[in-house]
């Protein structure tokens, strides 16, 4: 875990802690169903995020069928399609005033912290990509 690819892991875990510490209350997210898909970014990519860590840590890495360098590209790969999609909707509706219930500084906070672990998740896939090409 002391690696780059290993702390990017840290610490996109710990944004995600973040995101749900500030979007706590459902009336931030459960007014339109583009909302629920961006909890639902965050919980699924921090629960992967979760079990990678936890996976490295116990050096359980080779009890996956795959081997765990195409596995960590493959879950990079589909957490940048997922948190580019929220990075997108979640300014997007709450921020428009026909969608807005709130516009505080959580939702500002929540954003800004979207946009800064989707780039966290591209850096993720760069490294994890380059490891798949390069063991071939």
């Amino acid at each position: 875990m002391a690696t780059a690819p290993g702390l990017l892991k840290v610490c996109q875990t710990f944004l995600a802690c973040i995101i749900f510490i500030l979007i706590s209350s459902p009336v931030t997210y459960n007014h339109h169903p583009a909302l629920k898909w961006c909890m639902a970014v965050y919980c699924i990519c921090f629960i992967l995020s979760m079990a990678v860590v936890v996976l490295c840590v116990g050096e359980w890495t080779g009890c996956l069928p795959i081997p765990f360098s195409k596995f960590l590209s493959a879950y990079g790969l589909l957490a940048v399609i997922m948190y580019l999609t929220a990075t997108i909707l979640w300014p997007v509706f709450q921020f428009n005033k026909s969608y807005r219930r709130n516009d505080n500084s959580e939702t500002i906070a929540a954003s800004v912290i979207t946009a800064i672990n989707f780039l966290l998740y591209v850096a993720d896939l760069v490294y994890s990509a380059r490891l798949v090409f390069v063991s071939g």
